[in-house]
C-alpha cells in the first residue's frame, strides 16, 4: 500500500545569464572539449535529437522561435529542451537578435531542474562547433592565415573569440556587412581586441571570400546570396554557421561536411535546396564526427564547407555543465515551492 506522504518536490533552479558567462566566459578550450565531448556521443549513437520545430508568424515572417529538445546520454545523462527566438528587427531597437531559454531535465523522473539563460550557451556552442571544425578540418591542408567573416553580429563576434582563444593567428581579417554600420562596428571590436595583421572592410561579399583562406558565414539570410562557384576557385574552408547563404551551385562543387546529415538538409538550408535539387545527398561527404574518429579526410584541392546545424545536445552540455559548477560553488539560485501540487489524491 502507497504512503500519502509524498517524496520531497524536486529542486528547480533559475540560472542568470552572469551566472552562464562566469562559468564559461573566457574558458574557450574548456568549452570546446566539452563540445567535441557531445558530438562524439552523439556519433555513437548515445543521444535522441528530434528535428528542431520552427514556430512562424505570418505577421512577422523574418522572426521564428525554435524548440531543440534533445536527450544526451554519456556518465552524466540529461534531457531538455532549448527555445531559442530569433527577430532581426530586434537590431533596429539596439536588442540582440536572438533570446533563449534552455530546460534541463531529470533523467529519472522527468521533472525539470533548472532553466538556464541560454543565449550565451547558445552562442558559445555554436562558436565552439566552428573552431573545432576549423581545427580538425585544417588538419591536413594548410593553416589559414586570412579569414573573413561574412555578418558581423553577436554570433561572428562569438566565432572570432573562440578560434583567437584556441591559438589561431590571422595575418588579415576581412569584414563584410549589408549595413556598412554593423561591419564598421565589427571592425571596432576587432580594433579594441588588438587584433594583429591588416583588417579590411570589404564593399561586397566576393572581395571577401576570394581573398580568404577561412570563411564565417553568420548572416540572417533567409535565402542563398553567394551563387558563384567561381569565388571558391582558391579552395577555401568556410565555416557556413548560418546554413543559407550558399547557392546548390556552391554546394555541389565543394567538399561537405555537416554535424548532423538529416538535420542539416532541412528547413530550406543550402544543402537541403541542393538535395531538391539533384534528388540525393551523396554530395554531403560526412560528418564531423567521421572527420574526428578519421573515417573522412577532407582534401586540401577543393572548398570545403561545414555546414552545423545546431544540435540541441550541445546545448544540454554546455548547460549541464554551467548548472554542476554554479552547484558546487554553492550559488544554485533555487525557487522554493515551484512544485506545488505533490499528492496524487490530495
Amino acid at each position: 500500500m502507497s504512503s500519502n506522504s509524498p517524496a520531497p518536490p524536486p529542486a528547480f533552479a533559475v540560472i542568470s545569464g552572469a551566472q552562464v558567462d562566469e562559468v564559461i566566459g573566457g574558458r574557450y578550450e574548456e568549452v570546446v572539449r566539452i563540445v567535441e565531448a557531445a558530438y562524439r556521443t552523439h556519433g555513437a549513437g548515445d543521444t535522441v535529437n528530434p528535428p528542431s520545430y520552427f514556430l512562424r508568424f505570418p505577421d512577422r515572417p523574418d522572426s521564428r522561435i525554435i524548440a531543440l529538445p534533445a536527450s544526451l546520454g554519456g556518465e552524466h545523462p540529461v534531457d531538455g529542451l532549448k527555445w531559442i527566438s530569433s527577430f532581426p528587427r530586434n537590431v533596429d531597437a539596439q536588442l540582440p537578435r536572438a533570446s533563449a531559454v534552455l530546460i534541463l531535465n531529470d533523467p529519472a523522473t522527468g521533472y525539470p531542474t533548472a532553466c538556464l539563460e541560454s543565449s550565451i550557451i547558445s552562442a558559445a556552442r555554436t562558436a565552439a562547433s566552428a573552431a573545432l571544425a576549423a581545427r580538425e578540418l585544417s588538419a591536413h591542408r594548410e593553416r589559414p592565415r586570412r579569414v573573413g567573416f561574412v555578418g558581423t553580429g553577436l554570433i561572428a563576434r562569438f566565432v572570432h573569440a573562440y578560434l583567437v582563444g584556441t591559438g589561431w593567428e590571422f595575418d588579415e581579417t576581412g569584414v563584410y556587412d549589408l549595413d556598412r554600420a554593423h561591419a564598421e562596428g565589427f571592425t571596432g571590436y576587432l580594433d579594441r581586441e588588438g587584433t594583429p595583421g591588416a583588417i579590411t572592410v570589404h564593399d561586397s561579399a566576393e572581395k571577401l571570400i576570394r581573398s580568404s583562406d577561412l570563411v564565417v558565414f553568420a548572416t540572417v539570410s533567409a535565402e542563398p546570396h553567394v551563387t558563384d562557384p567561381g569565388w571558391f576557385t582558391h579552395n577555401p574552408l568556410v565555416l557556413h554557421v548560418s546554413l543559407r547563404d550558399l547557392a546548390p551551385e556552391v554546394v555541389l562543387d565543394a567538399f561537405n561536411i555537416v554535424d548532423d546529415v538529416d538535420h542539416c538538409l532541412k528547413a530550406g538550408t543550402s544543402l537541403h535546396l541542393a538535395e531538391q535539387r539533384t534528388g540525393g545527398r551523396d554530395f554531403v561527404h560526412g560528418t564531423l564526427y567521421d572527420v574526428l574518429t578519421g573515417a573522412v579526410r577532407p582534401p586540401a584541392d577543393r572548398p570545403v564547407v561545414f555546414s552545423p546545424f545546431g544540435l540541441g545536445v550541445l546545448d544540454l552540455a554546455l548547460g549541464r555543465h554551467v548548472h554542476d559548477t554554479v552547484r558546487a560553488a554553492g550559488d544554485l539560485a533555487v525557487v522554493d515551492g515551484f512544485f506545488h501540487e505533490m499528492r496524487r489524491h490530495g
